[in-house]
Order: C-alpha cells, then sequence, then structure tokens
C-alpha cells in the first residue's frame, strides 16, 4: 500500500481504462459531502445522538411504529433537500463513458440516481424502497407531508393487508437482500478494479468486498480524506474527498 502523490488522478483514470471491469463501492462519506448525515464516526453522526434500538429494528417498529416513521420521514426530508455533489455526478459520466463499471453503495439514499447513475446494489436497502412491516409487499403510494416536525407520525396502512408501511432500510437484526447482496458480491469477484470511496470499512459484511474482489486479483484503490478500517487493504489510498477526487478522475479518464 501506499499514499500516492499529486498525479494519482492520471494514475487511477489509467488504470479504469485498462480495467476490464471496474466495481465502485461507496459508503457513508459520500454523502455526507452533500448534507446527509453518517451513522457513525463523528460528534453529530446519527447514532451519537439518537439510540438504533429505539429507531432502526424490527422490535422498535412493534413497539412504536408512529416514532419510527416520524425519524425516517425526518431522514428522508434531509435526503430530498440535499443535491448530489460533483463526485456523484462523475461516477455517472464515468459509467457512460465506461459500460463495464458496477455501482455498489452502503448508503440509503437516492443521490446516485438522482445523479444519473444505475446502482447495481443498495446493499443495506432503500430509504424509498417501501414496503408493508406484515406482508412485505412493495408500496409506492405518496409518503405524506414531510416538512411536519411531528415526533410521532402513524405509517401509511398497507392496501393488501392493513399494515404500517416501513421505511425499505436494513434494520439491524435483518439480513441483507439477497439479490443486492449476489450483485454486489458478483461484481467484487469479477472486477479487475475496485474504488473504494468514503466507507469507514466498520460496517459487515459489506466491509469486506474489497478484501474479496482482492482475492480474486483485483487492484483496490481507496479514496478518503482519513484512514479507515480498509487503508491497510488497499493497494493504493488517495487521500481526498469524493467530491474532490472523482472529477478529477472523470477529467484524467479517456
Amino acid at each position: 500500500m501506499d499514499t500516492m502523490p499529486d498525479a494519482i488522478a492520471s494514475a487511477v483514470a489509467r488504470r479504469v481504462d485498462e480495467a476490464g471491469r471496474v466495481c465502485v463501492l461507496t459508503g457513508a462519506g459520500m454523502s455526507a459531502e452533500s448534507g446527509v448525515p453518517t451513522f457513525r464516526g463523528t460528534q453529530d453522526s446519527l447514532w451519537s445522538r439518537f439510540d438504533p434500538m429505539r429507531l432502526a429494528t424490527a422490535d422498535a417498529w412493534r413497539a412504536d411504529a408512529s416514532l419510527v416513521w416520524a425519524w425516517y420521514r425526518w431522514r428522508m426530508r434531509i435526503v430530498r433537500q440535499a443535491q448530489p455533489h460533483a463526485g456523484h455526478r462523475a461516477l455517472a459520466a464515468l459509467a457512460r463513458r465506461h459500460p463495464c463499471v458496477s455501482l455498489v453503495t452502503q448508503n440509503v439514499d437516492d443521490l446516485h440516481e438522482r445523479a444519473g447513475s444505475t446502482v447495481n446494489a443498495h446493499v443495506h436497502g432503500s430509504l424509498f424502497a417501501l414496503r408493508c412491516f406484515d406482508c412485505g409487499l412493495a408500496y409506492d403510494g405518496p409518503l405524506g407531508d414531510f416538512l411536519s416536525d411531528a415526533q410521532r407520525v402513524p405509517p401509511m396502512a398497507c392496501p393488501a393487508c392493513g399494515g404500517g408501511i416501513r421505511p425499505g432500510v436494513v434494520w439491524f437484526g435483518e439480513a441483507l437482500p439477497d439479490d443486492a447482496w449476489d450483485a454486489a458480491t458478483d461484481a467484487a469477484r469479477r472486477c479487475d478494479l475496485m474504488l473504494v470511496v468514503g466507507t469507514s470499512g466498520l460496517v459487515h459484511p459489506a466491509a469486506g468486498l474489497p478484501a474479496l474482489a482482492r482475492r480474486h486479483g483485483a487492484t483496490v484503490v481507496e479514496i478518503n480524506p482519513e484512514p479507515t478500517a480498509l487503508s491497510g487493504e488497499a493497494d493504493h489510498v488517495w487521500r481526498a474527498t469524493a467530491a474532490e477526487a472523482l472529477p478529477g478522475l472523470l477529467a484524467a479518464s479517456a
């Protein structure tokens, strides 16, 4: 592993251009640049201010669905008010230029999609992929007024069974979505180059994807302004934010 010099944009761009398949793994740091709070790592992170056991488990929903739904509506409002940054847009443009780019994200927001990317796997689910807590039916009806600051808001009722409509995120104690995880591991196994952008490497099993890619022969490049739990597994590290590094990578790419 090395910390690459100022010429990193050109060096990584050459690797992108030469690679048959590229997998990009993004984490909370990428969304944080758009103003979406992270879950860990700072004094303002969500789990430093809120108890996840009261807000992000199936038991919490059963105990007080109105509290949980109000909290997720607040998070949806933050995401909808946030805008994709230059890094999001650069990834979308890179995928248009290089068709064999797969995008795997640990983020539950829709910033990648709004920037124009196709996300191959939301490994932790999506805030806006709503479904019934009881029967699992997908819900695509109205979400209601995001501007309300009420601490308790009853969830919408499922049109099929009457159960409460929950956010499509993975809560503590739940398994990752099979289809998303299968897509993520397939992308990691088949890629020649993995870019790891803005993730702390603390949340498993997603944190194991870079190691999986390396075991199958891929080069791993970490893009993060700070050292992480994944830095030691990277072949190269680029100490920059996504909004700084990815436009530079795009500009240097063929």
